[in-house]
């Protein structure tokens, strides 16, 4: 049986290969335990991934059911309070709020991590398990380090995902595309399966590739993964030259300005390119050149291919401008490469590119900033010398990313969310009004919190490495990852500051101040001259360089740009900081807060929302922008941005209340509602929040009650609420976001 195991007893037998700041807080690592489990524990196990099997079509994403059957055997759920179920008009009483939140608290604080945190998937991107399974299987490592369990998970979970139409989309509620199918179908082909097995699925979904295009109609980042592991030609790559790390700065184009993920995806695809790395020429992987293509693969147009992009797939179209780009790199630029003294610099280039994949290597720990750039940055490692100490250490970090529930083995979209949840926890538990009941929980929060604080800036040269400062700032995950975030940092301060209002004695001592003003530091020197927060630098170039954008899927990725979702974080961290320490730094909070207000005023459309790029959508946004000018000053009776703001959120509430939003509004950037027009209870949540901060229970509470009743009647027996479809960037814990809301409504 999978057995979930957190901080240091998640070290096992690699202790010698993981290194850490802090023994391994938030650390979360599945492992196979094939002597473990109770008859009772395996039969819910199977009952789970029976039923997530048979109903996979209507509900996408899992509960976490593993982890809470283990939980369940460890920490008994036991309350005598009766489950609440109101009825369609009844009044919604502070009894039947005062139940729900007990029941709520009491389940939640049965799934806390001893360190602190809440555990739980981060899972839902469909294209992050090839690139780790092609990086195993070129490396040699696939056996070693993924047991035949793990193996069968990912198949499992891969089957559970696959579209009716044998296909696989960029993410679990996706329609089928080339880039998610073809990846996914290799990987499962690596893996041993054949076109017999799961009852045809494989054949099926090699019907589907051939199809709709067959693997020359993948997108760029396809096209890579399927060059290193030969199954596909370099020629029909377009350029990634790696001598653009070589340039001075100063240009709008060097890759140190664009958006530190993006930099770190391009950053080991131009290695890999400038190598033409291919791995082993194996028996599958002849099979899979003669698998994926409509000709013999001898007589596949691999020029032509290069811009061939299936248009299932083709969500960023490439401008004229582009084309033009890659044409010239391809037959005038990398021509030159192959002769001295090009030659000499593209080693050059290749060397100043892994001293950066080493710099960011170290200092994450190994576990790097995302999944796909940890996979290209183990592999860089392997290709510069398969025995080196990186690669090594780069292997126990793997099974950071790697998540199981009832659908199977997953990689998640990061090494976790540990920090994210721990601090709107926090605030949730705060926010009900009965703290002081729940004590216990949030001492070992608070405690988690003060570990998870990055301690020190990145060594040597910042500007150098392209970094930013980071002392006193808090990761989205935990602090061996250590990437430092505005939100991340802003919400972590919140919360913290929020404890510090409470006795010691019952959450204990309260941050030192000097870690506070660290912390403040970061936030204020992540402001851009326009106002706006970004994600975890600040805008270092301009909008147009998205022309250059190669990603086919992914729209606005190649500058950090400000999100309203950043700046309202800020706005409401400095300004709670401000109430409590209003000695340290004062004028420039003040100016900070000012200009920030005025950029989400300024973000706001005409209809009153704003758009979401961290969570969905318009509902999401819609939260944020309103604390975020609340938190400034604004209100409802001086700010004409707010009236509309809850005019917007107000005309989008479902008929039989609540609120529902579809991820299709992030896609095609107009409000959409859930298929039948249902509630989604963390879409109702964040509207709820939003509404009460402005009053909107003194001017009509209606819209707020009918939405306070799907929230009590959604909560399930246990105490828990139950799983929707995905709500945020991959996904989102809901438990905080319910009780942040139902304690607002006391």
């Amino acid at each position: 049986m999978w057995r979930l195991k957190i901080g240091k007893d998640s070290v096992g037998d690699s202790g010698a290969w993981l290194r850490s700041l802090n023994n391994h807080v938030g650390r979360q690592v599945w492992e196979f335990c094939p002597e473990s489990g109770t008859p009772e524990e395996l039969s819910k196990v199977e009952m789970a991934r029976q039923s997530f099997r048979d109903h996979r079509f209507e509900k996408k994403h899992s509960s976490d059911l593993l982890m809470r059957i283990q939980i369940s055997m460890e920490k008994q759920f036991v309350t005598n309070l009766p489950q609440v179920k109101l009825k369609e008009f009844e009044d919604v009483k502070e009894e039947a709020v005062v139940t729900t939140l007990r029941r709520a608290l009491k389940f939640y604080s049965t799934i806390q991590a001893d360190d602190g945190h809440w555990p739980g998937d981060y899972g839902g991107p469909m294209f992050l398990l090839p690139g780790l399974v092609i990086t195993l299987y070129v490396t040699g490592a696939l056996n070693a380090v993924l047991s035949k369990e793990h193996q069968y998970e990912i198949c499992r979970y891969l089957y559970n995902h696959q579209n009716r139409d044998g296909g696989w989309g960029l993410h679990i509620e996706g329609p089928s595309t080339m880039f998610g199918t073809v990846l996914n179908y290799v990987t499962l082909r690596l893996l041993g399966e054949g076109a017999e097995d799961a009852q045809g699925a494989v054949e099926k979904a090699h019907e589907w590739i051939l199809e709709h295009g067959s693997a020359t109609a993948i997108t760029s980042w396809g096209k890579m993964w399927l060059s290193v592991l030969g199954a596909y030609e370099w020629s029909g790559n377009n350029p990634l030259p790696p001598e653009v790390w070589l340039c001075p700065y100063f240009l709008p184009i060097h890759p140190g300005r664009m958006w530190c993920h993006c930099r770190m995806v391009y950053l080991p695809m131009s290695y890999l390119y400038g190598k033409r790395f291919v791995g082993p020429i194996t028996p599958t992987v002849l099979s899979l050149r003669k698998e994926l293509y409509s000709v013999p693969y001898h007589e596949v147009d691999w020029n032509k291919a290069r811009n061939k992009c299936a248009k299932e797939d083709l969500y960023y179209p490439h401008p004229l401008v582009q084309d033009i780009l890659w044409a010239s790199l391809h037959y005038l630029y990398e021509p030159m490469f192959t002769h001295w003294p090009c030659k000499s610099l593209r080693e050059k280039a290749l060397q100043t590119v892994m001293k950066h994949i080493h710099y960011e290597d170290e200092n994450t720990r190994y576990i790097c900033i995302g999944p796909v750039s940890k996979v290209m940055n183990m592999l860089c490692c392997w290709v510069e010398d398969p025995q080196s100490e990186s690669f090594k250490l780069h292997l126990p970090r793997i099974l950071d990313y790697l998540w199981i529930a009832e659908d199977g083995l997953k990689m998640q979209g990061y090494n976790g969310s540990q920090l994210w949840d721990t601090a709107f926890a926090v605030q949730a538990i705060i926010s009900t009004g009965l703290a002081d009941e729940y004590g216990s929980i949030l001492r070992k929060a608070h405690d988690f919190i003060k570990h998870s604080q990055v301690s020190e800036d990145c060594p040597g040269d910042l500007n150098f490495w392209y970094r930013h400062i980071s002392k006193g700032a808090w990761p989205f995950s935990t602090t061996d990852h250590g990437w430092p975030i505005s939100d991340c940092t802003s919400e972590g301060l919140k919360a913290v500051l929020l404890l510090s209002t409470l006795p010691p004695v019952a959450v204990g001592e309260p941050f030192d101040v000097m870690r506070l003003y660290d912390a403040v530091n970061v936030v204020l020197s992540l402001q851009n001259a326009d106002g706006g927060f970004a994600t975890y630098e600040l805008t270092r170039s301009y909008h147009w360089l998205e022309l250059i954008n190669p990603a086919e899927t992914f729209g606005d990725i190649v500058i950090d740009y400000p999100y309203v979702e950043c700046t309202s974080a800020a706005i409401q961290a400095l300004a709670s900081f401000k109430k409590l320490h209003p000695e340290y730094r004062k004028r420039e909070i003040e100016n900070c807060i000012a200009t920030a207000a005025k950029f989400i005023e300024k973000m706001q459309a005409a209809d009153g929302s704003w758009y979401g790029s961290w969570g969905i959508c318009f509902t999401y946004a819609g939260w944020f922008g309103i604390k975020g000018l609340s938190a400034a000053g604004r209100t409802y009776i001086n700010s004409s941005n707010i009236r509309k703001a809850c005019d917007f959120l107000l005309s989008k509430e479902l008929a039989a209340g609540g609120w529902g939003e579809n991820y299709l509004s992030c896609q095609n950037k107009v409000y959409t509602n859930l298929e039948g027009n249902r509630p989604h209870i963390v879409n109702t949540s964040w509207a709820m929040l939003a509404l009460i901060e402005v009053g909107q229970a003194e001017r009509d509470p209606t819209p707020l009650h009918r939405a306070a009743r799907i929230l009590i009647n959604s909560q399930m027996e246990d105490g828990d609420f139950p799983q929707e479809v995905n709500i945020g960037f991959l996904c989102l814990c809901y438990g905080q976001r319910i009780k942040l809301c139902l304690g607002h409504i006391l």
